[in-house]
C-alpha cells in the first residue's frame, strides 16, 4: 500500500514540527549555557573586586571603577556629516599705547583697531567635498599729531576647492579658485623736506590690484586641519586700474607686472597651497597657511610666496588674544619681502 497525498502532507508537517522542536530546544540550551557562564563570570568578578577593594574607601573605589568603565566601554564611531555645513567667526581687536609729555623713554601715543570676519560653507557627500571660505580683514592705526590714519591690514579673499577622493586614500582630484583684493585705498607716506608735513600718495585701491587663480590638481587631505593642494597647471589673472599704468615715463611691468596702458596681466604656472592647524597648549591653537606660485612664462625660478602664521589664545567664549605674522614675496609688486605683524586682545562672536 502506497502513502496517499494526505499522508505525505501529514508526514511533512510531523517532521517539520520535530525539526522546530529540536531547534528551539538547542537554542534554549545554548542561551541557558550563556546565562550560566555569565552568572559564573559575574560571581568570580565580584569576588575578585571584593578582595581588591575591601581595604579602600567607597569613594576611592567609585572613582577607580568609573575610570575603568570609561577605558573598557567601546567608543561610538564619530558620525560623518553629510550635506552642507557652515560656520563663521567675527573678531574685533584693540591696541593702545599712551605716553605723557615727560616720558623720557620715547614713543608716540597711538590707538589701533582691527576687525576680521571668517565664514565657511562646505559640502560633503560620500567621496565628494566642496570647501568654500571667505576671509575679510581691515585695520587702522591712529598716531598722535598725525592727520592721516594708516592701515594695519586690508584683505578680501575667497577660496573655493572641489575634491573627489581617489579610492579610500587621502588623495583627491581637485579644482580650486582663489580671489584676492582689498577694501580701501593704500598710500605711501613721505615727509615734505621744507615743511616736514606728511604727504600721502595713492598706490592701490579696491580691485587694483586683484588676483584670480584657477587650476586643477591633486589634493592630499587628511582632515580639515591638515591638507596640501598641488596644482601644476594654474592660470592667474592680475587686474589693475589703468590710472596707475598710464602715468608718464611708466615702464612695462612696474605696477604688479602690468604693461603700460594695460589693465590686466595673464600668467600661466603652478601653485602649491599648504594648511595646518593644531593645538599648541590648552586653549592655544597655531594656524599655518603657505601659498607658492611660479610663473612658467616668465622667471619660473622666481617663486611668489605668501605665508601667514596665526596664534590664537581663547580666554573664554567672547574674549581672545591673537598674534598674526605674515610675509609676502611678489617680484611684480616689489623685489623685497613684505612683512606684517599684528598682536592684540579682542572680542569674538561665532555663528
Amino acid at each position: 500500500m502506497y502513502p496517499t497525498s494526505a499522508m505525505k502532507g501529514q508526514m511533512k508537517r510531523f517532521f517539520l514540527a520535530v525539526f522546530l522542536l529540536l531547534f528551539i530546544t538547542k537554542s534554549f540550551c545554548q542561551e541557558e549555557k550563556k546565562v550560566t557562564q555569565l552568572d559564573s563570570i559575574q560571581v568570580n568578578l565580584k569576588r575578585a573586586l571584593d578582595s581588591v577593594l575591601k581595604n579602600t574607601t567607597n569613594d576611592l573605589n567609585i572613582i577607580v571603577l568609573k575610570d575603568l568603565l570609561k577605558e573598557i566601554t567601546p567608543k561610538k564611531p564619530k558620525e560623518e556629516h553629510i550635506g552642507w555645513k557652515t560656520k563663521g567667526k567675527f573678531s574685533l581687536l584693540f591696541n593702545q599705547s599712551a605716553f605723557n609729555f615727560d616720558w623720557q623713554g620715547g614713543g608716540t601715543s597711538n590707538i589701533a583697531g582691527n576687525t576680521a570676519a571668517n565664514y565657511e560653507f562646505n559640502y560633503k557627500k560620500e567621496s565628494l567635498t566642496w570647501d568654500n571660505k571667505f576671509l575679510a580683514d581691515y585695520g587702522l592705526t591712529f598716531l598722535k599729531d598725525e592727520i592721516f590714519a594708516r592701515k594695519t591690514n586690508d584683505r578680501i579673499e575667497f577660496n573655493s576647492r572641489l575634491g573627489q577622493r581617489i579610492g579610500k586614500s587621502f588623495w583627491n582630484y581637485s579644482l580650486f579658485v582663489n580671489f584676492r583684493s582689498q577694501f580701501a585705498k593704500g598710500y605711501r607716506f613721505t615727509n615734505d623736506p621744507d615743511t616736514d608735513e606728511t604727504i600721502r600718495t595713492e598706490e592701490t585701491h579696491f580691485f587694483s590690484p586683484a588676483f584670480i587663480q584657477i587650476g586643477p590638481g591633486i589634493l592630499w587631505k587628511k582632515s580639515d586641519d591638515l591638507n596640501i593642494n598641488i596644482a601644476p597647471v594654474t592660470s592667474r589673472m592680475i587686474f589693475v586700474d589703468k590710472e596707475f599704468t598710464n602715468v608718464p615715463d611708466y615702464v612695462d611691468g612696474d605696477y604688479f607686472g602690468v604693461d603700460a596702458g594695460e589693465s590686466s596681466r595673464f600668467e600661466f604656472g603652478g601653485s602649491i597651497a599648504f594648511y595646518a592647524k593644531f593645538p599648541l597648549v590648552k586653549n592655544v591653537t597655531v594656524e599655518n597657511l603657505l601659498n607658492l606660485y611660479s610663473n612658467y612664462i616668465e622667471d619660473a625660478y622666481n617663486v611668489d610666496l605668501d605665508y601667514t602664521l596665526n596664534i590664537n589664545l581663547v580666554v573664554n567664549k567672547y574674549i581672545s588674544g591673537s598674534f598674526v605674522f605674515q610675509t609676502i614675496y611678489d617680484d611684480n609688486a616689489t623685489g623685497n619681502f613684505q612683512v606684517r605683524e599684528v598682536i592684540g586682545i579682542g572680542l569674538n562672536y561665532e555663528f
